[in-house]
């Protein structure tokens, strides 16, 4: 009887064995397959929520097959106590194990709302913009520039959210002064820089940071970002430049920073720049004769004089025979690469062709009659302006 028992026993625990192993399996399969969500949806997590909560949530929106599937695959795995705050965007079709990973990596908001400083050449604007989860895209909801606008009731209010997600987004070609201008007067950052960085050793970028944050943070992350940029384009520099340090290539990169915003003539821009310094000629572009005006303190907002043309400043190349002392501005990547790895053209001159980009010559012949076809456009456009 006892063996009848035992025998009994033992097939019951095989098929209790077996059913286990299927329902792990059928598990398994579930928490790892693609998920009936639809459409993208945003996540809130509270701080102190806790996994079942969260799995909860997710159910009853329709995101899961399971809250207790992805519970036990969030043990499994180890990262039920790692759940982080926040918003995040779940994906159309995530999975259980996606989710999972999603809410317990952390770093910054992936959804919710947004509110970008965009320290530009001529302004500065404050955009707040929200993710819609359905196209996984930034909507602008209220766009305003701080010095000349009332400021809206939205930015206020979602100062005071939690979740909202801040970053300083700097356009190439901004000054130094310019940015610092711009941090210092941000609300939210903690002013403690007094002296101006140096001139084009900030990367143009977009920079998360926390309310509290302090300036010199992120002018920090702006100089390692550019030092590592500008190493990397030195060591990987074109043979035979007239360029004898990375400062000298910066000096440059700024200038065709400012000289042309297309990227398919950037290179352009910098072979006839090189050309003239491998032939001992003045490099004679505008740009630097207004930072010597300027210094990068704000926008000149007006033409040249002749006189100023002829004014000798340190920054004034129709005057000094080599490149000026500093950069005029901060490059971005694309213009540093151009500086160091230029075409392979034989041009020194260039000017305006009336479509945005530059007509570019050998001679001065040809580049007069580029000239004298670029004033004929300029006296169109006063002609049309003024009727």
């Amino acid at each position: 009887m006892w063996r009848h028992i035992a025998s009994n026993a033992l097939t019951f625990f095989v098929v209790a064995l077996f059913l286990l192993a299927g329902v792990i399996s059928f598990g398994s399969k579930q928490y790892s397959a693609a998920g009936p969500l639809t459409q993208a949806i945003c996540l809130q997590v509270d701080r102190g929520s806790n996994m079942r909560r969260v799995t909860q949530n997710l159910a009853n929106e329709g995101a899961i097959s399971s809250a207790s599937v992805m519970r036990i695959g969030a043990d499994y795995s180890e990262k039920t106590n790692d759940l982080k705050a926040g918003s995040f965007l779940v994906p159309e079709g995530a999975s259980m194990e996606d989710i999972v990973d999603i809410v317990t990596r952390g770093g910054q908001n992936t959804c919710g709302t947004e509110v970008v400083y965009r320290v530009g050449v001529t302004r500065t604007q404050i955009q707040v913009r929200e993710l819609d989860p359905a196209t996984n895209r930034f909507v602008e909801i209220a766009a305003f520039n701080p010095a000349e606008d009332a400021i809206p009731e939205i930015y206020t209010d979602v100062k005071e959210a939690a979740d909202t997600r801040y970053r300083v987004a700097m356009a190439e070609g901004v000054t130094s002064w310019q940015v610092l201008d711009a941090l210092r007067n941000l609300d939210l950052l903690e002013a403690d820089v007094a002296d101006v960085p140096a001139e084009g050793w900030l990367a143009p970028d977009s920079y998360d940071f926390q309310p509290g944050a302090t300036v010199s943070s992120i002018i920090d992350r702006m100089t390692s970002a550019q030092e590592r940029i500008l190493a990397d384009a030195w060591a990987a520099r074109a043979d035979d430049l007239p360029l004898a340090s990375p400062q000298e290539a910066l000096i440059l990169a700024s200038i065709v920073e400012k000289e042309t915003g297309l990227a398919g003539e950037r290179r352009q821009v910098a072979s006839v720049f090189v050309n003239r310094l491998n032939q001992g000629m003045k490099l004679q572009t505008d740009p630097t004769v207004i930072y010597g005006i300027t210094k990068g303190e704000g926008v000149l907002g007006r033409g040249l004089r002749r006189s100023e043309l002829r004014r000798e400043t340190p920054w004034n190349t129709y005057v000094i025979p080599s490149l000026p002392p500093t950069p005029i501005a901060n490059p971005g990547r694309a213009a540093i690469e151009a500086a160091l790895d230029p075409d392979g053209s034989p041009y020194i001159f260039f000017v305006a062709d009336g479509t945005g980009g530059h007509a570019f010559a050998t001679t001065l012949a040809e580049h007069n009659r580029n000239v004298a076809a670029w004033r004929v456009i300029e006296a169109e456009r006063a002609t049309n302006d003024g009727g």
